[in-house]
């Protein structure tokens, strides 16, 4: 469901400041946020009190659909796992916000303003879930046409957090011109096969995921084996 438009208009992602900054302040009203991502912008904030800030870096992480590296290691654990999608996003979004871990930054405002963009279909996450079906880790995410932001993951089993990204590369490759975009590269995503791309290259990639036809994700009801 398209929400009413955002009443803010983001400047160009090429006019960002050195450090990636496009602009700071607006709300997280879904159409604002989907006027961001469709513009090559993302929110985060300052530090805990600080306003809301929206980014587009350069160089920008992504993560080729062709490129993925999965271990025989990884292979091996994803046989403990079945992957859900959409089952449990609140919670996936509740634990990638816990303040005990490195990159718990997701506060009450951001995980409410991408809960309500979840349930207008424009925000979805995939979970592993152990043996007993308890939720081992996950990660969650903005999808617009071929588009999908990777906002955050999490987990509390080893590789759990690895399998589902993985099943969710699986069903973008489905997708031609689909776009995983990670933000900004780390060592962890690099070693999954991410790589830096222009913020030019990105915003030429962006363009075609966008005119894209949605990827076909799994029913929430129908857990899929990885």
């Amino acid at each position: 469901m398209e929400p009413p438009p955002s009443r803010w208009r983001f400047p160009s992602a090429g006019q960002a400041d050195g450090d990636g900054i496009v602009a700071v302040g607006a709300d997280l009203e879904p159409g604002t946020l989907l006027a961001a991502y469709r513009a090559g912008v993302f929110p985060m904030p300052v530090g805990d009190r600080g306003p809301m800030v929206w980014w587009s870096p350069d160089p920008r992480g992504v993560i080729p659909l062709d490129a993925v590296r999965v271990s025989r290691s990884l292979r091996r654990s994803a046989r403990q796992f079945t992957v859900t999608w959409d089952s449990s996003f609140d919670t996936v979004v509740e634990r990638c916000a816990d303040p005990a871990r490195p990159m718990g930054w997701l506060s009450d405002e951001m995980r409410h303003a991408y809960g309500r963009l979840h349930r207008l279909g424009w925000a979805r996450s995939v979970e592993a879930r152990d043996a007993e079906g308890e939720l081992a880790g996950g990660l969650y995410g903005v999808s617009v046409g071929g588009l999908f932001a990777a906002e955050s993951k999490f987990y509390r089993k080893t590789d759990a957090s690895k399998v589902a990204l993985v099943a969710l590369v699986e069903v973008l490759a489905g997708t031609d011109g689909a776009l995983l975009d990670v933000q900004w590269c780390t060592d962890h995503l690099r070693s999954l096969g991410a790589v830096e791309i222009s913020r030019e290259e990105y915003l030429r990639r962006l363009d075609l995921a966008l005119e894209a036809a949605p990827p076909t994700f799994p029913s929430p009801t129908s857990p899929a084996d990885f």
